[in-house]
């Protein structure tokens, strides 16, 4: 018997010293990815590049038994203010250094070697997936498309991280 979808509630967090609702496009695109696959929006925010208003936010959510998975798009570059890893990295119960190997690899095919500039990671904490991509509407959409999308749907074979949410908080 095939899968049934199940719909996972997300909450996106745009980092950004200069975007605002109206100029946030990566954000908007996460939201319109993830409603046009059926999952809900849970939440969204835009907060400046501040490793602690990051995990502040982040750690909010990853409390609340209504969010199942977190998105944030921008700050895994190399400036100075770049903190999303260095925010995220701490609250992590465990790594899935599989998706930045793999978004690196796919974005490479687009971007060729700018890709390593980018420091997209990906975890679960308390139960909950967090996947931080760059801050480009591009990146957020082969993010989505070449691996979130799948992996948050319960019906991709031969396997997806929602069938594993009843197992994240085993002991």
């Amino acid at each position: 018997m095939a899968a049934a979808f199940i719909p996972v509630p997300i909450a996106i967090l745009t980092v950004s010293d200069s975007r605002t609702e109206a100029t946030d496009k990566s954000g908007q695109l996460l939201v319109e990815h993830l409603q046009t696959a059926g999952h809900t929006l849970a939440e969204k925010m835009i907060m400046p590049d501040d490793i602690y208003q990051i995990r502040a936010v982040v750690s909010r959510w990853i409390a609340d038994a209504e969010v199942q998975a977190i998105i944030t798009t921008g700050g895994t570059g190399v400036t100075g203010r770049d903190g999303t890893p260095e925010a995220i990295a701490p609250l992590l119960d465990k790594e899935l250094p599989g998706f930045g190997e793999i978004f690196r690899m796919v974005s490479y095919q687009e971007i060729k070697t700018s890709t390593v500039q980018s420091r997209a990671l990906a975890g679960v904490a308390n139960g909950t997936y967090i996947f931080c991509l760059p801050g480009s509407s591009g990146a957020c959409r082969t993010g989505w498309n070449a691996l979130i999308n799948d992996q948050l749907d319960a019906r991709h074979r031969p396997c997806n991280l929602v069938e594993l949410m009843p197992r994240l908080l085993e002991r």
